[in-house]
């Protein structure tokens, strides 16, 4: 499996490089009212209007502080989504299976996990992109998105 890793408040991340259309250098972000705290706003994409997640909000951190290393991942899913970072680390062949996440993590963040990898520089928690799109906050994001279809 070939992964995307990132960095999120000091945690090691990534996404399967499928999931992922494309990264950008981070954008200007519209804050949209009346949106769940997960929803950082909304930023241009070559035209389109394309929703970004604050993936920190969503693991239970406060909003993510856009710095200069701060990255977008264009997920391609169902609806095409960014979600903020704070850098991109590189990309990774991952020859091993993952493994299932501790019983001791919190369901709500346990359901955004397709695994854990053993790496030679640690751990890696392996998102799952399209739980992170229906994730609870985000529902109606998707529901609209299909509607609109």
């Amino acid at each position: 499996m070939r992964l995307v890793c990132f960095e999120l408040r000091g945690q090691e991340l990534a996404l399967p490089i499928d999931d992922v259309r494309e990264t950008l250098p981070i954008q200007p972000i519209t804050r949209v009212v009346l949106t769940p705290p997960a929803l950082a706003g909304v930023f241009s994409l070559r035209g389109d209007i394309v929703p970004a997640i604050d993936l920190g909000v969503l693991f239970g951190f406060p909003r993510t502080e856009i710095g200069d290393h701060s990255r977008i991942i264009v997920l391609d899913q169902t609806i095409t989504a960014g979600i903020v970072v704070d850098r991109l680390r590189d990309l990774r062949t991952l020859d091993e299976a993952l493994e299932a996440p501790p019983p001791s993590l919190s369901t709500e963040i346990s359901e955004l996990l397709l695994g854990i990898a053993a790496t030679p520089t640690g751990t890696v928690r392996v998102l799952d992109a399209a739980a992170i799109i229906a994730a609870e906050p985000l529902r109606a994001l998707a529901k609209r998105e299909e509607e609109s279809k």
